[in-house]
């Protein structure tokens, strides 16, 4: 198992992030707002974290939510279903006001992996 979050899981494609916005599914679980879409042409899960700079003005705040977020990913992304005909992109999307540290991030987090519903065969 892979220990760091690499290039490969960032998902940075502009094609796939609109793909993402216009065809996912989305659910809502506090702190953040997800949005997720089975993609065949993926190696592995992709995830983008996302913080508003309505909600936290500062952006020393913001990229400490991001990097909260993204470790506690790291350490949990096992949970993710492992099927290899289609992985997930996954956008996390923290809607919160509030400066949240690391243990209150990390369960929601696990909860919001464990959520994500497992890829059906493609009906391509």
């Amino acid at each position: 198992m892979d220990c760091k979050f690499s290039k490969a899981e960032r998902l940075h494609s502009k094609k796939l992030i609109k793909e993402l916005f216009d065809k996912g599914s989305s659910f809502f679980l506090y702190p953040f707002k997800v949005l997720y879409l089975d993609d065949s042409r993926v190696t592995d899960n992709q995830l983008l974290v996302s913080v508003s700079k309505r909600k936290l003005k500062n952006a020393t705040d913001r990229n400490y939510i991001k990097r909260r977020v993204k470790e506690a990913y790291r350490l949990n992304k096992h949970l993710l279903p492992a099927t290899q005909e289609s992985k997930k992109l996954i956008a996390l999307i923290y809607v919160s006001k509030d400066l949240m540290g690391f243990h209150d991030i990390q369960p929601k987090v696990i909860k919001t992996l464990k959520k994500l519903p497992v890829a059906k065969p493609s009906q391509e």
